[in-house]
């Protein structure tokens, strides 16, 4: 059993400085107690110009004279946050309302469109007064999310993203592999998963991207070339050939003392009956890189969307979601049994379309609206539910189905803590809904216990140290040296000239330290 890591606030003890092109928004705190605008705390990657993410964001947390966190969520108006830039020329960046997160605390976001060579300002007011350590500055150069302009030190990269020292998921996984030798991989990983059809063959060399496809179902490929080259453009990789798996289920069945031994295929989802080695989701990930542009519902957004306090919410289980497994079924019947305790519907059928004349299909539901109820009940879909990070974020209880299947943050979480498991039959998920209904300050605790820990797993800076931490340990245990193969293709960094990016890194520290003889 691996144990788990102690979580910590990853900017809390920062001083920062801060941001571009004049933008003003505000928001306040209702509530009986006072704010004091300098004991306030401000903290976040948004505040460092080492920081570069697709969309950078820091927090706001209220505190009173007398140093204590305030809990109310805002009133309008006593909060602003005004962005500029330090030089003449202008850089667009977009700057949406903060987020109420409901506990006092406020999320601030900006997408920049442009780099910014000499830096940016923040300004942090309550009521005209600066917060905290306001205003702060960011010293340029400030580069944008597109600018293939990588950190030549990974060190460098990791210490300005904070990223944690070890994380137990990559440790677990790589217990099966402690050498990795690419020859052989390159011999039986096509011979064995080829016909799998989601498998896909790449090549890290100087930090530019090679790939082949290997089956005829990679379509998903642009999930993970779409991370690899932006983990690529902001800091320099370590030469790597691996494989990743793009279908829906976990590929390596063979256990570490089995002769021949299992190869380190990497994936999406995780299971206990296989030793694939885990990323996070394409969901989760694509969805943080285009957040606040081609996508509403991320790891951010849903923070501000959490539906109306505790005490406000439908005493009822929620579940919306498409019939890709017998138990959601059996969910639905449960329902239609004891709507008192439990609103469940299938919205699309595919899997068993003979059984819709029975249980109906249920409209669709905005995903926001699920918060509006007091409990979610989480169960897998064809593998884990993908969905499940999203309600942990928010302030309903999960119930979660027990599953052979986890995503790359599960070993972070206890049941019973964080949330309240049920079998994988859901035989006792009525029995554990009425438990919540008559324990109902205890139930709260473990959604709000919850949704704080996944709030600092999950922020998309983890998302880029958890990817940069896999592809190094991969790495350091390959017996090998990678390779760039004939059948490979370049996969280029997209061309955004609107960017106006100038990286200012000396081409020394760039360049290959090796030739590729390839």
């Amino acid at each position: 059993m691996v144990p788990r890591l102690k979580i910590r606030n990853a900017f809390s003890n920062v001083v920062f400085a801060s941001l571009v092109a004049a933008v003003c928004v505000s928001v306040g705190f209702s509530g009986t107690a006072e704010i004091d605008a300098r004991k306030c705390l401000v903290w976040g990657p948004g505040l460092s110009p080492d920081a570069v993410l697709p969309v950078r964001y820091f927090y706001i947390q209220s505190v009173d004279s007398q140093g204590h966190n305030i809990s109310a969520s805002p009133a309008p108006d006593s909060f602003r946050v005004k962005v500029w830039s330090l030089e003449k020329e202008f850089v667009r960046v977009h700057v949406p309302a903060p987020l109420d997160r409901g506990d006092g605390s406020l999320l601030v976001r900006y997408r920049l469109y442009g780099s910014s060579s000499k830096g940016l300002k923040i300004e942090v007011l309550y009521r005209d007064e600066p917060v905290a350590h306001s205003p702060y500055t960011l010293k340029g150069p400030v580069y944008h999310e597109s600018c293939v302009c990588p950190e030549p030190d990974p060190l460098v990269w990791r210490s300005a993203l904070q990223c944690p020292e070890d994380e137990p998921q990559i440790q677990q996984d790589f217990l099966s592999f402690p050498s990795i030798d690419l020859q052989r991989l390159l011999k039986e990983v096509p011979e064995r998963f080829s016909r799998r059809g989601g498998l896909l063959h790449y090549s890290l060399i100087h930090n530019q991207l090679h790939r082949r496809s290997l089956g005829k179902y990679t379509d998903f490929k642009m999930f993970s070339d779409e991370m690899l080259l932006s983990l690529a453009r902001k800091v320099k990789l370590p030469d790597v050939e691996f494989y990743i798996n793009v279908g829906d289920w976990p590929m390596e069945d063979r256990k570490a003392g089995d002769k021949p031994g299992p190869l380190p295929i990497i994936s999406w989802c995780g299971s206990t009956d296989t030793r694939d080695i885990i990323l996070p989701t394409y969901d989760i990930t694509h969805s943080s890189l285009e957040a606040m542009r081609g996508v509403t519902t991320d790891l951010l957004s849903v923070q501000g969307n959490t539906g109306p306090v505790w005490s406000d919410k439908t005493e009822k289980a929620f579940f919306r979601g498409r019939d890709s497994r017998e138990e959601r079924l059996r969910l639905v019947k449960m329902s239609k049994d004891n709507p008192e305790l439990l609103d469940a519907g299938i919205t699309a059928y595919f899997f068993f379309r003979d059984r819709e004349k029975d249980l109906g299909k249920a409209p669709l539901v905005g995903f926001f609206d699920f918060f509006k109820y007091k409990y979610q009940v989480n169960v897998d879909g064809t593998v884990a539910a993908y969905r499940f990070p999203y309600l942990m974020l928010g302030n309903s209880l999960v119930f979660k189905q027990d599953s052979p299947y986890y995503e790359h943050f599960y070993t972070h979480l206890n049941a019973g803590v964080h949330y309240i498991p049920v079998k994988r039959d859901l035989s006792d998920l009525l029995q554990k809904i009425r438990w919540a209904q008559e324990n109902d300050t205890q139930a709260e605790a473990v959604a709000k216990s919850g949704q704080s820990l996944v709030r600092d797993l999950l922020q998309p800076h983890r998302l880029y140290c958890y990817y940069y931490s896999v592809l190094q340990t991969y790495a350091a245990r390959q017996s090998t040296r990678p390779a760039v193969h004939p059948d490979m293709e370049l996969v280029p960094q997209p061309s955004d000239p609107s960017t106006l990016c100038d990286c200012q890194r000396s081409p020394d520290e760039l360049k290959p330290q090796q030739k590729n003889e390839l």
